[in-house]
């Protein structure tokens, strides 16, 4: 059955990627100084396109091949009341930071917009295509990077993970954003809102040891993104540094037979009430 093969190396090759970025270790306190989000400008506001771009999450992966309730649906219902009319979602499961660069997606086949190539290079196209007219643009990516770092049985990883840290920071500042925002402007301004979005931890109350973990990378991003996007954070929604957190169960699959880290619909829904009281429509 090559399906379900594929459906469950989906699940089991995503579980290991989040696990990865829920044991990053303490950077020094001056770096997440630095690595705060900063005020945002005024928001450009809803256009007639939105653009989704990313990985599972951005997909809307869940276990139980219910791929229509993620997060980028459920923001797009409410960007409808705001005249929104077109909605693409371009992420593709198992996307690293390199290979939404360089093309290489693992999954090209369950993607839910056609392309052909790198994810990036796919999303500049669309912003050029419909210049001035895509707004907001949300991303969610690099967790997966650190696949080959985790040991999922003991919950260890390896020394490369700074080295993998480094990357994924470098190729968000260097390559990904700074392109998104270049493809976003008309005449040197820019004309759409670009999202980028942090990560919850679905391991918080299994091992507990991953909060702190997971607050590092998620300042990692918040310093990523300054200067090129706004910060969604989706930390807090889904429970904060609370040991155990009760909602764990209710949004993700990772109390279910699956032991599913993805967000369940109503998780998929908690992350999109994040975007919607970030932006403010």
């Amino acid at each position: 059955m090559v399906w379900r093969r594929v459906f469950s190396e989906v699940r089991v090759g995503v579980q290991v990627i989040l696990l990865f970025t829920l044991l990053l270790v303490a950077v020094p306190t001056t770096l997440a100084a630095q690595r705060s989000a900063p005020a945002h400008a005024a928001f450009l506001g809803p256009k007639g396109y939105y653009l989704a771009l990313g990985d599972s999450l951005a997909f809307g992966y869940q276990p139980d091949l219910n791929w229509g309730a993620g997060y980028t649906s459920d923001f797009y219902t409410n960007l409808q009341t705001h005249g929104v009319a077109h909605y693409d979602n371009l992420a593709c499961p198992g996307e690293t930071t390199t290979t939404m660069m360089n093309g290489g997606c693992p999954y090209p086949y369950l993607r839910k917009y056609p392309y052909v190539g790198a994810q990036l290079q796919a999303a500049v196209a669309y912003l050029h295509q419909h210049a001035g007219q895509v707004s907001p643009v949300t991303l969610d990516i690099g967790v997966n990077d650190f696949l080959p770092d985790f040991d999922t049985k003991d919950c260890s990883i390896n020394v490369d993970w700074q080295k993998t840290l480094a990357e994924v920071d470098h190729n968000l500042t260097t390559v990904i954003l700074p392109q998104l925002v270049a493809a976003l402007k008309v005449n040197g301004q820019m004309t759409g809102d670009l999202l980028l979005m942090d990560y919850y931890d679905p391991y918080q109350n299994l091992c507990p040891n991953t909060v702190a973990a997971m607050q590092t990378l998620n300042a990692h991003l918040a310093a990523d993104a300054h200067g090129f996007a706004a910060l969604v954070d989706i930390f807090a929604p889904f429970g904060g540094a609370a040991t155990p957190d009760p909602d764990l169960c209710n949004d993700t699959w990772i109390c279910s037979s699956f032991k599913d880290i993805h967000a369940q619909s109503a998780g998929y829904s908690v992350m999109a009430s994040a975007f919607e009281q970030t932006t403010g429509y």
